[in-house]
This record gives C-alpha cells, structure tokens and sequence, in this order.
C-alpha cells in the first residue's frame, strides 16, 4: 500500500487497524520511537515481544511467537476476525513484513504493508503524532496458528528444492558476520539478498523487476522453495516480496542462519 493510499484510508474514516512495528537497539527504546512520531490512529508493535519467543541457541534469535502470548496482543490491537490490518515500520521494511508474514501465519487474512514506512509517509507531507497511541477495545480475532508454510531445522537437513537465503551478499558468502556464531550459509543454498528487490528509499521495486531476479536465481515458483535469512525479518520481506510477484507458497525456516549456525553438527559453506 502506498503511503497516499493509506492517508486516503484513515481520513475517510475506513476501518483499519494501523500497526507500528518499530524496532531499536536498547529497553524501550522501539516504544520511545513511536511515542515520539506515528501515524495517526496507530497502534504500537512490538517485534521483539510480540512477534517472536524466546531466543535462544536451540530456537534461534527470533523463534516463532507462543500464540497465547500473540493472543494477548491480538486483544490489545482490539482485532477482530475480518479486521483489515496496515503495518508500517521505521522504513527498512523488516519489521512490518515481519508484522506481516506473522499475522498471516495467526490466521488474519487482510494484511497490508505500508510499502515504504513512516518515511514515505513523511514524504507526502502527512501529518505525524506523538503519544501513547489510540485507545481500543477487545476484539474477537483469534489466533489460529500454522497458516503459513513453516520449516524446520530437520526440514532443511532433507530439503531436495530451492533454499534461499535472503541476507546481505557479504554475510552469505562468510566475509561479516556480527550477529551469529559463525560466518556463512546453509550448503546448497541460493543467495537473493532482500535488498536488491528494493529501492534506495527501501519501497519496494516494480514486479517485472523482482520477478526477474528471482528467476535468475532459479525460482519460478514458491513450490518446494524454502527461504531463510538470519532470524527471519529479511526473510519475511524476501516472502512479501515473492507474493507480490506471484511466487507464494514457499515455506518459512524462522531460525534461519542463528538456528543453524548454533549447531555445531551442521556443516557451513562460504564463498559466493
């Protein structure tokens, strides 16, 4: 969605449910963020709390949510079942496709991404505010998880398909590597790094050209393709964008390279 769409959305009173997923280094520091600045009638998102587990060397950094604790932030957000939802994020797009492929996988079906975040919305001259957020009653949305195809660890081990990696160039091939135990990828895998399916202003870019690096990459469809990135928000993204394009139906490998990595057993491939 873009950012004019959207402002014609709230400003017309439509029912949306407006979610800003914002992340920061530091306690709190995400929620700051948003007190500081938001769209008008958002609601805050946690990622780190609400749309991931406890991390973890045997789950990874960002496991998947336990969905009685995502049940007590649907109650929070007042979403009901048919509810339509608008993610957004601090502009890199992580965190909102994050938002987004989790919510998917809860069961919500009507789930749309601020192509751009808070940034395009910015751009347009819209108005921000500061504060708590709205105010929302309970709704009646209930969690109903395993929409979304999932992988496991196991699963990657006996994958015969496609397997993605969706990280940076530099990180794939085992020349940085900040975050996790070891540097490099999954043996076998094909390196599409989110970043050159978007603009230098992070929205995302036009279908001919995301359809066209996937298929230098092999994929021409989502079947029997799994992606992975390091704890699963640049995967997220790779997945929004292979659904834009018609490419859905890949499965999730959540603990990607921080899973992986932990293990010692698991074998690692570098280079390009």
């Amino acid at each position: 969605m873009s950012a004019t769409d959207l402002r014609e959305a709230v400003y017309h009173g439509k029912k949306i449910t407006l979610l800003a997923s914002h992340w920061a280094p530091g306690e709190g520091a995400g929620y700051r963020m948003f007190e500081s600045e938001h769209i008008p009638t958002a609601l805050f998102c946690d990622p780190s709390t609400a749309l991931a587990g406890v991390p973890g060397s045997h789950a990874g950094r960002n496991p998947l949510p336990d969905p009685g604790h995502l049940q007590r932030w649907f109650g929070k957000w007042g979403l009901d079942q048919g509810s339509r939802v608008v993610v957004y994020d601090e502009g890199r797009g992580l965190y909102a496709a994050r938002a987004w492929w989790v919510l998917r996988w809860a069961g919500l079906e009507n789930v749309t991404v601020l192509d751009g975040g808070l940034p395009s919305w910015e751009h347009e001259g819209y108005p921000v505010v500061g504060g708590p957020g709205n105010i929302t009653a309970p709704g009646d949305a209930k969690v109903s998880a395993g929409q979304l195809p999932v992988a496991t660890i196991d699963d990657v081990r006996a994958h015969d398909g496609l397997l993605l990696d969706a990280r940076e160039a530099r990180r794939f091939a085992g020349h940085r590597e900040v975050l996790d135990l070891k540097a490099g990828h999954i043996p076998g895998a094909v390196n599409v790094p989110v970043r050159d399916l978007c603009h230098d202003d992070n929205t995302l870019r036009s279908r001919d050209e995301i359809r066209e690096r996937f298929e230098r990459a092999g994929v021409t469809s989502g079947e029997n393709v799994i992606v992975y990135s390091g704890s699963g928000n640049h995967s997220a993204l790779l997945l929004l964008a292979m659904e834009q394009v018609g490419l859905s139906g890949a499965a999730h490998y959540i603990g990607g390279w921080s899973q992986w990595s932990a293990d010692r057993t698991n074998p690692v491939e570098r280079g390009e």
